[in-house]
Formats: C-alpha cells, sequence, structure tokens
C-alpha cells in the first residue's frame, strides 16, 4: 500500500523526501486531475493532501469520501498551519468517539 501526496511545493517536497509520490497542485483544475490520477493508481492506499488544496475541491473530495473505501483520504495543515475552521485532531477524536481527554 503507497502514499500519495497532492499539495503546496515544500508539502510535496518534503513527502518526496521521505519516499512518498507525489504532485505540486495549486489550482482547482490541477488538485482535480491530481485526485483523479491518484485514484487510477492500483497500489495506491492513503492520498495526503493539504486542508488548502482540499478547501478548493470539497465537493470532489466529499464525494470520494463517501463513496469509496480505498484510497483514503487524509487532510493535512500545509506549512502556513492549519485553517481557522477545521478543528484540531483532538475535536475530530471527540466528536467521533465523544470522550474528553
Amino acid at each position: 500500500m503507497k502514499f500519495y501526496a497532492i499539495g503546496d511545493a515544500d508539502t510535496v517536497l518534503g513527502f518526496n523526501l521521505a519516499g512518498v509520490e507525489g504532485v505540486v497542485a495549486e489550482s482547482a483544475e490541477e488538485i482535480d486531475a491530481a485526485l483523479k490520477s491518484a485514484f487510477q493508481k492500483e497500489d495506491l492506499g492513503i492520498i495526503i493532501i493539504t486542508e488548502r488544496a482540499a478547501q478548493k475541491v470539497r465537493h470532489e473530495i466529499d464525494r470520494y469520501t463517501f463513496t469509496t473505501s480505498f484510497p483514503l483520504i487524509i487532510e493535512i495543515p500545509d506549512r502556513k498551519g492549519s485553517l481557522e475552521e477545521r478543528g484540531s485532531v483532538r475535536d475530530l477524536i471527540r466528536s467521533a468517539v465523544g470522550v474528553r481527554f
């Protein structure tokens, strides 16, 4: 199972240095094309996409998330940090599990 990164140049370069293939995509059209290309890869298990890139194609991200089981789509902050409207991982776990820690 392989990983694939989509996002800004710094994020993709960082993942490339760790051995993860990826593509720099910044416009909505580039991001959409990168997602479609990633879904054509048979051995792909996880797509890592920056939050800012995902926001530009939110409708596509949601469609893939709710209609496919693999590959998983993981949204991460880029070098500028998390988007303000996004909760922390702790908040996501709290809402999913209902347990405070």
